[in-house]
């Protein structure tokens, strides 16, 4: 997931914000709506689900040396990636689909979402590329 997500900070969202509003919100709208697929939902929940595993085994069988690596990674995921998704991008995503690309009012929203979108995106991957990092650590550990 943090590839993605720094995709859409280095990148994506930066060219979105060169063209005419109108064009970079029906862009914004159509990348939502076709990103919702089965596969996506398999890597980005599965990975979740398996956060939510390790971090009960974690619990489960203290002492071991790798369990602080894993309980964090975990939680970066699951609150930087899952959380930060559900509660920010999302809410900022259903707004931004409701909205009528040539209004002046989806033009306003447009500039707001752009920064409020990217800026909670950087922290889904910052989130991630430490989650990645901890999971690394651990691997060392064990």
């Amino acid at each position: 997931m943090a590839g993605l997500f720094f995709v859409f900070s280095n990148a994506v969202m930066s060219a979105l914000s060169n063209l005419k509003p109108s064009y970079g919100i029906q862009t914004m709208q159509s990348i939502n709506r076709v990103i919702l697929n089965p596969l996506f939902f398999i890597v980005f929940m599965g990975t979740a689900i398996t956060c939510l595993i390790i971090a009960v085994s974690v619990i489960w069988n203290s002492g071991q040396p790798a369990n602080f690596y894993l309980l964090s990674g975990s939680l970066f995921y699951l609150l930087g990636s899952i959380l930060v998704t559900i509660v920010r991008n999302v809410p900022m995503n259903n707004a931004l689909d409701k909205a009528e690309p040539e209004s002046v009012e989806a033009a306003n929203l447009w500039d707001e979402y752009l920064k409020r979108w990217t800026a909670w995106n950087h922290v889904r991957t910052i989130a991630c590329v430490l989650a990645a990092i901890l999971f690394t650590i651990a691997l060392r550990k064990m």
